[in-house]
């Protein structure tokens, strides 16, 4: 069990995919504007990343060598259009908010670097928890990114008000802002 619990918070302290492996650096400043974006990013790539890991765990053995990322990224694509699918259904404005980005996710290293480096050579459930884990990090991340710029940006955050728009800065709202806040993040974290 404490190995399980190690392998979960590997990717949400030590291994942060963020703070600390700097990955996924296009989704990270492209969605970050506000924090319910960096959320509902972040949770989108913990389920395909979460979902791949134990798909990926449960046929690495049925895979040939020469064909194991291109059926990676099959099974990764399938997720993402799953997942892409259901947002576009019912939260439709925030499927239109994230736009590009939802498909980028099959393209995203932290999720094909964990099918290929973990959920490919350990069985299914510490798979399981190791994407729960590193989309966990993954989404902490985005979060708080997005929660800061918005803050700094609109005087919001998760669209609630903390002090007047008028008072904020424009540029964290921006992509040059998205480079400021999490430089000093992560030169904060590490």
């Amino acid at each position: 069990m404490a190995n399980k619990l190690k392998i979960l918070t590997n990717g949400i302290l030590r291994e942060n995919p963020v703070f600390v492996l700097l990955l996924g650096m296009c989704p990270v400043l492209g969605t970050t504007s506000s924090a319910m974006n960096g959320l509902a990013m972040g949770l989108a790539t913990t389920f395909v990343l979460t979902c791949s890991n134990t798909v990926v765990s449960l046929v690495k053995n049925l895979i040939p060598d020469k064909v194991r990322i291109p059926a990676f990224i099959v099974i990764i694509a399938s997720f993402v259009t799953l997942v892409q699918m259901i947002m576009e259904a019912y939260i439709p404005a925030l499927y239109d908010s994230l736009g590009l980005f939802i498909p980028l996710i099959v393209v995203n290293c932290i999720v094909l670097g964990r099918a290929e480096a973990f959920a490919a050579k350990n069985k299914v459930f510490p798979s399981l928890v190791d994407g729960l884990g590193m989309g966990l990090g993954f989404t902490l991340a985005l979060s708080l990114l997005g929660s800061i710029r918005e803050f700094l940006g609109t005087g919001k955050m998760f669209s609630l008000t903390i002090y007047p728009e008028q008072y904020g800065s424009l540029i964290f709202v921006l992509a040059p802002g998205a480079f400021i806040a999490l430089g000093f993040l992560i030169a904060i974290i590490n």
